[in-house]
């Protein structure tokens, strides 16, 4: 409960591959009942990987609902019941981009879109990369290409807006702050 606000109900309409949408019925702290829609995600993990030489290691990966290619950092979701976000941020960097991280350092939690989503992205930067076997999932990753570009260039890529995906910045200025 937050703040004398309740959740009494909550129906599904909707059960795909990732997400679950329900309709929520809550109560307000004057007893005002109202709906809200809901949708459940399981999560996500998202890897600032930095190279020795200052290069930090992107990917550029075709988007479906956008319907345009995308430069990101790595990421994946928390579809393997209870894993920790750190070994599923490791996973996911190396079957994405080939690379093995010796240090995995948790950077924040961020919530996407709490309006209408529980959705929950763990971002964590990889430093001590060796290269490893990719082992990409899906068709997207099997057709995406890695980038590697300056840090310090990543903020002329959001600036310019040829970088707009929220766990991305959200990374890259965490890592940023974190070097001035």
């Amino acid at each position: 409960m937050a703040a004398g606000f309740r959740r009494l109900d909550e129906r599904i309409v909707y059960k795909g591959r990732v997400v679950t949408v329900g309709i929520g019925e809550f109560e307000s702290p004057a007893a005002e009942r109202f709906e809200r829609d809901v949708v459940h995600h399981p999560g996500a993990v998202c890897v600032v990987p930095l190279l020795e030489n200052g290069e930090v290691v992107l990917v550029r990966q075709y988007r479906p609902p956008l319907d345009a290619e995308m430069l990101e950092l790595p990421a994946g979701l928390r579809d393997v019941a209870g894993e920790d976000p750190r070994i599923a941020a490791a996973r996911e960097l190396e079957e994405e981009t080939g690379y093995r991280a010796g240090v995995i350092e948790p950077l924040c939690v961020f919530h996407n879109s709490p309006g209408f989503s529980d959705e929950e992205v763990h971002i964590f930067r990889a430093t001590d990369l060796v290269l490893a076997t990719p082992d990409r999932q899906g068709v997207e990753e099997r057709h995406m290409e890695i980038e590697l570009v300056r840090l310090e260039e990543t903020r002329m890529l959001v600036a310019q807006g040829r970088i707009t995906d929220a766990k991305t910045i959200i990374g890259l200025t965490l890592t940023l702050l974190d070097r001035s």
